[in-house]
């Protein structure tokens, strides 16, 4: 069975569809924590949606590539973040990892021996 072709483009407008509930969410009475669980969850979406990109074969011959291990990366540092403030093991906040930000990673160049 094939799986279905998820571009670049598609994986990011799958996440801003699934941040657009969390507005509305935001917006209405529920607590933080409940707000940021379900923020947990949609980061374990987002996750699993660029891990299914990443193992499908490149389509285009272009010299830069969506860079999924910087991504993944973040992903996850957003994540701990969210948790840790869901569940403080101490009482001084701690200063949080920055995120790379940066996706776009060179094409790898297949030299032949000459």
């Amino acid at each position: 069975m094939r799986q279905p072709y998820l571009s670049h483009s598609s994986l990011l407008l799958a996440v801003l569809l699934l941040l657009a509930p969390l507005q509305l969410v935001a917006s209405s009475n529920t607590p933080e924590p409940a707000r940021l669980s379900g923020l947990l969850r949609q980061l374990d979406l987002i996750e699993r949606l660029a891990e299914d990109s990443a193992r499908l074969p490149r389509d285009c011959p272009s010299r830069y590539h969506f860079d999924y291990p910087s991504f993944r990366d973040d992903v996850e540092r957003m994540r701990q973040s969210t948790r840790d403030h869901l569940s403080p093991q101490r009482a001084q906040p701690r200063d949080p990892l920055p995120l790379s930000g940066d996706y776009r990673r060179e094409a790898e160049v297949d030299h032949e021996p000459e």
